[in-house]
């Protein structure tokens, strides 16, 4: 059913990173999907002003600590290695998970989100903005 299932991640948000983790294993095994995580590394004025004034090792850091969380998550993934993938990206959120479903030609996003409240209702959250945009399927994990 299932070719290609996008899994967002938030690496310091274990809880949620967990559930929607075992969701997409769970029907990559049964449907035989490759799956594909991705974790978003916002881009933070701080960030930006440090880059652009020559401290590229902040961005570098971030994304090396990214890039060692990522890879042991995927190490941990009870699927084959050639059957998992990831992704560490700078961006929006929203827009880079969009975007690596549209690369990869995912045909699910599997999401985790906390309980909707009065600031995820005012404010938005990655979840919503993903629901709202995708023009495929979208599991939400709770």
């Amino acid at each position: 059913m299932y070719k290609t299932i996008l899994v967002p991640i938030d690496i310091v948000e274990e809880e949620l990173t967990s559930k929607a983790v075992r969701h997409a294993v769970y029907l990559a095994k049964e449907t035989g999907a490759n799956l594909h995580l991705i974790h978003v590394l916002p881009i933070s004025s701080a960030i930006i002003n440090a880059y652009s004034l020559g401290y590229p090792e902040i961005k570098d850091k971030a994304t090396v600590k990214a890039e060692n969380d990522m890879q042991m998550l995927v190490d941990s993934v009870d699927l084959p290695a050639e059957k998992v993938a990831y992704t560490v990206t700078f961006g929006s959120p929203r827009d880079e998970i969009l975007t690596t479903a549209k690369d990869i030609q995912a045909d699910l996003i599997v999401i985790g989100s906390r309980r909707p409240n009065i600031s995820t209702h005012l404010l938005g959250s990655t979840a919503a903005g993903v629901v709202r945009y995708a023009d495929i399927s979208v599991l939400v994990v709770r």
